[in-house]
C-alpha cells in the first residue's frame, strides 16, 4: 500500500482467495438462524460488516469454521493463550497478567507502517516500567506487505525502529487458518462470527485480567489510545 494513500481496504480480502462458493452441503456448511441474524446485525452494521458481506466476499463459515471460533471462545481471557515468539518458542500469555496489553497485527512494507511503529516505541519506552506491554503479530495477509522472514522482520523492527516489545510468529488473522488468538479478540469485540480485521495495524486493548476492552481501527494511531492506557495503569 502506497504511503500516500490508504486505500479503503482495497485488499480487504487479500488474504482470501475469491471462490465460487460451492452448493450447499448439509454436513459442511453452517447456517446462520434467523434469530441470530436478527440479533448479530445491528453489532454487524455498526461495524460495518454484515453477515451477507462475508459470503459475498467467498468466505464460507463450515464445520471447520465454526469449530476453530467455538475453540477460541471456550478460552476465558488472553491469558489463556500460548503462542509462539519470533523465534519460534512457545509463549504463555499468562506471564502478562497484572498488565494492560496493546495487542497488534504489524506489517513491515505498509504506509502505516513508519508511524506505527515510531509511536509503539514511544509508547513503550514510556509505560513498560508501569506494567504495559505491546504485543506485535506480523502478518503477510494485506497486500503481501510482511513478506519477511522472522529473522528479517526482527532485524527490520529492532535496527530501524528500536523495538523492544515483544514481536511474535508470523500468523493469519482472518481466514480458516486464523490463529486461535485472533479468533479471541475478534470473537470478544464483534458479532456472533467476530468481526474481520480490516488491514495492518489494526489495535486490541487488553486490561491487567486480560479481558478485551477497546478495538481500534487500523488509522487509529497509537498516541491516539495513550489516555485509554494510561487508564488501565491506574485502573
Amino acid at each position: 500500500m502506497a504511503s500516500s494513500s490508504y486505500a479503503p481496504f482495497s485488499a480487504f480480502f487479500s488474504g482470501f482467495a475469491p471462490t465460487k462458493p460451492n452448493p450447499p452441503q448439509t454436513s459442511s456448511v453452517f447456517l446462520v438462524p434467523s434469530s441470530l441474524k436478527r440479533r448479530s446485525s445491528s453489532r454487524n452494521l455498526k461495524n460495518r460488516v454484515s453477515l451477507k458481506s462475508w459470503n459475498n466476499h467467498g468466505v464460507q463459515f463450515n464445520s471447520r469454521n465454526l469449530s476453530v471460533y467455538a475453540r477460541a471462545t471456550e478460552e476465558k481471557t488472553v491469558h489463556d493463550f500460548t503462542v509462539k515468539d519470533i523465534s519460534g518458542k512457545d509463549v504463555s500469555l499468562d506471564k502478562f497478567k497484572g498488565k494492560p496489553l496493546l495487542i497488534v497485527n504489524v506489517a513491515s512494507k505498509c504506509g502505516l507502517t513508519s508511524s506505527n511503529y515510531t509511536e509503539l516505541t514511544q509508547l513503550y519506552e514510556k509505560y513498560r516500567n508501569q506494567g504495559f506491554e505491546i504485543l506485535a503479530f506480523p502478518c503477510n495477509q494485506f497486500g503481501g506487505q510482511e513478506p519477511e522472514s522472522n529473522p528479517d522482520i526482527k532485524r527490520f523492527v529492532c535496527t530501524r525502529f528500536k523495538a523492544e516489545f515483544p514481536i511474535f510468529d508470523k500468523v493469519d488473522v482472518n481466514g480458516p487458518s486464523t490463529a486461535p488468538i485472533y479468533q479471541f479478540l475478534k470473537s470478544k469485540s464483534g458479532g456472533f462470527l467476530g468481526d474481520l480485521i480490516k488491514w495492518n495495524f489494526e489495535k486490541f486493548l487488553v486490561d491487567k485480567n486480560g479481558n478485551v476492552v477497546e478495538r481500534y481501527p487500523p488509522t487509529t494511531s497509537p498516541l491516539q489510545i495513550e489516555n485509554d492506557i494510561k487508564k488501565l495503569l491506574v485502573a
